[in-house]
């Protein structure tokens, strides 16, 4: 473009135009070539002081994107929460927990495990406190993932990110785990086949006996679900047929993932049902076993309360009649009984008899029980001569014979009945230097005569072979 007014000084043309070419600008003359005016490549303070401050991140710089990992995770996200069929602004939560664990330092330097696993934990965690009933083993065979990592990644990105979600009720987890067992007419045969509702109806009042008999409690909830089902399957219909089925084939035609912890929950189930079963009037005493448990299931079920009040009982009265004295001493506890032998320390018939503040010996004093807190109670009988020690049974009732003891109490929780072996340290032996060395030890160093002469013959024929040499 040519600039008015201006006369190039070397041949005096008038056609003087800017070049834009170089980043400083430059008058230049169109006919010659000479340059008119160069620019500044600093401004000046005017323009410096009328300018306005850009930031760096305004001019130059580029957004941060996400890594593909991170976009691999999103879309995981989606991928899950599509497939559970969850809200919009469910889909939304967990994308947003994602984003924040990814982020944060304590999830930056972990294993490309950890972070294909943290999508599902988010996803969980938005299921819990929406109250979607979601378990983690559904998680993690959406994710073909172990059990154990998910609940690792689990409690660390709810301790990271300071969120609050409440465990769902298991009874809500049955209704939707039952649905994932193809169990109808269309997909199994008629006589194997049972709708939805019925099923979660009897395994919803089995997990109702579980829970009563301490088997949920501290429990992974998928393994009794499926433990419950199969028993619910089998005792609606209690055929020859689908006696046959074992738990594996079960979960097989109903294609489902069978749980490896499940077929101890069957029978831990089954054997509730039997000590239930043997409480039925009209059994007569026959014994209930494990197989033929299943046929009686509906009228246990439908007694349940007044059988477990009965177990109870019976229970106790068996602990009872256990307890009780041995024939050979039961006339030498003190009472009214016939040939009575009398006391140790009592006074006979010619001696006044004893004050009744002043407890006798054989009788525990109950004050001192009170005061001095766990004592021996023992009876001090003399009979034939002889005294002998009598424990005191009521006491030793109370007191239990021995921890984690399954013989108190019908039905216990599996802390109890099943307690954890403790590690035993074992102890580090340090060595100074400076400890004796037993006779034997020296001994053992010190080469016998035999070892002698081989060592001799040995070197001697060591040395002939490098002579030949």
């Amino acid at each position: 473009m040519a600039t008015v007014g201006l006369m190039c000084p070397e041949c005096g043309s008038i056609d003087v135009v800017d070049d834009q070419h170089y980043s400083q600008p430059q008058l230049v003359c169109a006919d010659c070539g000479a340059v008119v005016s160069e620019g500044l490549l600093t401004t000046t303070r005017s323009e410096e002081t009328q300018g306005t401050d850009v930031r760096y991140s305004n001019s130059t710089e580029v957004d941060k994107k996400p890594c593909r990992n991170q976009i691999k995770g999103i879309h995981r996200v989606r991928a899950l929460c599509r497939i559970l069929r969850l809200t919009f602004l469910m889909e939304e939560t967990a994308e947003t927990y994602f984003k924040q664990a990814y982020e944060h330092p304590n999830f930056i330097r972990v294993s490309l495990q950890k972070k294909e696993v943290l999508a599902g934990c988010c996803v969980l965690a938005t299921c819990r406190q929406h109250s979607w009933p979601i378990a983690m083993g559904t998680i993690s065979c959406l994710l073909e993932a172990n059990p154990r990592l998910i609940g690792v990644v689990y409690q660390e990105m709810v301790k990271t990110l300071k969120i609050e979600a409440p465990p769902s009720s298991i009874i809500d987890l049955l209704e939707t785990h039952c649905q994932a067992y193809k169990l109808s007419s269309q997909h199994v045969h008629e006589e194997l086949s049972v709708s939805s509702k019925d099923l979660t109806k009897r395994a919803a009042v089995l997990l109702e006996l579980a829970a009563d008999a301490w088997l949920v409690t501290g429990r992974q909830p998928i393994p009794i679900l499926t433990a419950s089902i199969f028993l619910a399957w089998q005792s609606l219909k209690p055929t020859q047929t689908r006696l046959k089925y074992t738990l594996a084939r079960f979960c097989q035609m109903a294609k489902v993932t069978k749980s490896s912890i499940a077929p101890k929950r069957v029978t831990e189930l089954k054997e509730v049902l039997c000590k239930l079963g043997q409480e039925l009037p009209w059994l007569r005493g026959d014994e209930v076993t494990p197989q033929t448990v299943i046929q009686m299931v509906d009228d246990i079920l439908n007694h349940r309360l007044t059988l477990l009040r009965r177990a109870l009982s019976s229970h106790e009265e068996a602990l009872a009649s256990e307890s009780k004295l041995p024939p050979s001493l039961e006339g030498s506890l003190p009472g009214p009984h016939n040939n009575t032998p009398c006391l140790e320390g009592s006074a006979s018939s010619q001696t006044p008899v004893q004050t009744p503040q002043e407890p006798f010996v054989g009788e525990p004093d109950t004050g001192s029980i009170q005061q001095q807190g766990d004592v021996d109670l023992t009876y001090t009988v003399v009979k034939d001569g002889l005294s002998h020690t009598v424990p005191d049974t009521d006491s030793q009732h109370n007191q239990p014979s021995a921890p984690n003891s399954g013989k108190r109490s019908l039905f216990e929780p599996p802390s109890v009945r099943y307690a954890k072996i403790r590690r035993v340290q074992v102890p580090v032996v340090e060595v100074t230097g400076d400890e004796e060395i037993s006779d034997s030890e020296i001994d053992s160093y010190i080469r016998t005569p035999q070892e002698i002469r081989d060592y001799v013959e040995a070197k001697e024929a060591l040395a002939s072979s490098d002579d030949e040499f």
